[in-house]
């Protein structure tokens, strides 16, 4: 088993704490300098308050003037609003307002800031003439709004270059499978290419050679060769775009299943049914979907150890797709590894380099534009595989 897929899921668990940790720092640690800045707005609009406080009961000199310009009018960021024992508005602060609104509308606009106002912050009261209060309502300065929603913003950024980021390496990774794949299949048949012509030129030789007239040998010889030529276009169909045609699905199939009876045990028992017109085509490309075909149920007989039933059940989905389900009577597939039996290098048997799936699934997912998925499997019962395909 290749060590980075089977470690995929550990590493996806490590890299959310990881995220998790450094989110929980960066809020926290946000909400400190956020708490601290809260505070000294706080100590300033105190300031603000006092100042209003000592210009109404202090007598008329020059500590009034300094007042009013260095503290009262030096608050250019926290807005505040100053009003009557009976929220009747006398002034306001940073306040941004349209231009050319009326009294009324005005009034309106500051009234909603104030009740914005208490629902962040308890109003600061001032004492007045003649025993009455005035109040100053006040809330976070824009910068300490910004501040708060910092983190949140900066998450988000770093969610989203992450997402790139793991877009980015999957299509860089299954490019690079992809190249590992084709340049396998064009390989592999440029290789099978010289003993099959030199298979084809024995088998011409021993045809015309009275030596071997009515000899069974070449007729075995042919269905070898026939068998060769029929894997050489598979790895061919891989290595470049197959072309996909309109087949009768359900004769392609049973075509399959009568081919591979005949080569595996016969403990095993296989069956064909389908619930639509037997005229019914899908575009599917023969030799590579026999190839799916023959290793899903291979991979079946191994489940069953050589003794069990095949079913292969094909059903309509819809107007467009048409559905393969092949089930068996095997050991059944763990939940938790549904999905690892397509990954290369997957297996459970003691000899077997565990591509088969991996390869079934990438010539119906890619070349079929279809899916290929493990539909249901219950330990001990067996397993159902679905191919889609589309009419």
């Amino acid at each position: 088993m290749i060590p980075i897929y089977s470690q995929k899921n550990r590493i996806k668990f490590l890299v959310v704490i990881v995220a998790l940790f450094i989110g929980a720092v960066t809020i926290t640690y946000t909400n400190v300098l956020v708490s601290k800045l809260s505070e000294r707005e706080q100590e300033l609009v105190q300031l603000y308050a006092k100042g209003l406080r000592y210009m109404i009961n202090a007598p008329s000199d020059d500590n009034i003037v300094f007042i009013e310009e260095e503290i009262l009018s030096s608050n250019h960021t926290i807005p505040v609003i100053l009003t009557d024992e009976y929220e009747n508005i006398l002034d306001f602060k940073n306040i941004d307002l349209p231009e050319n609104i009326s009294e009324k509308r005005k009034n309106e606009l500051l009234q909603r800031e104030i009740a914005r106002m208490k629902a962040q912050h308890i109003p600061i009261v001032v004492p007045w003439a003649e025993g009455s209060e005035n109040y100053v309502f006040y809330k976070d300065s824009a910068l300490l709004s910004q501040l708060r929603y910092y983190p949140y913003v900066q998450l988000l950024v770093i969610a989203c270059f992450a997402l790139m980021a793991y877009f980015a390496f999957s299509y860089s990774r299954k490019a690079e499978q992809n190249r590992v794949w084709v340049g396998l299949a064009k390989e592999t048949a440029h290789q099978l290419g010289t003993p099959l012509s030199s298979l084809m030129a024995w088998y011409e030789y021993m045809k015309s050679s009275p030596k071997f007239e009515n000899e069974p040998i070449t007729a075995e010889l042919w269905k070898d060769i026939r068998r060769l030529e029929i894997i050489t276009e598979r790895f061919s169909n891989i290595g470049s775009v197959p072309l996909l045609r309109d087949e009768n699905i359900l004769q392609v199939t049973e075509n399959a299943i009568n081919y591979l009876q005949n080569r595996i045990s016969s403990k095993v028992d296989f069956t064909v049914v389908s619930n639509f017109a037997p005229e019914i085509t899908a575009k599917v490309n023969v030799p590579l979907f026999d190839w799916v075909i023959e290793n899903i149920c291979k991979n079946a007989v191994d489940a069953m150890e050589g003794r069990g039933s095949i079913k292969l059940q094909l059903s309509l989905l819809g107007k467009s797709q048409i559905a393969l389900d092949i089930s068996d009577t095997g050991k059944g597939i763990p939940k938790s590894k549904m999905d690892s039996v397509f990954l290369p290098g997957y297996t459970t048997k003691k000899r077997g380099w565990g591509l088969g799936l991996a390869l079934a699934k990438r010539i119906i997912d890619n070349y079929h534009r279809g899916r290929l998925y493990v539909k249901s499997s219950e330990i001990g019962k067996g397993s159902t595989f679905r191919i889609v395909l589309n009419r």
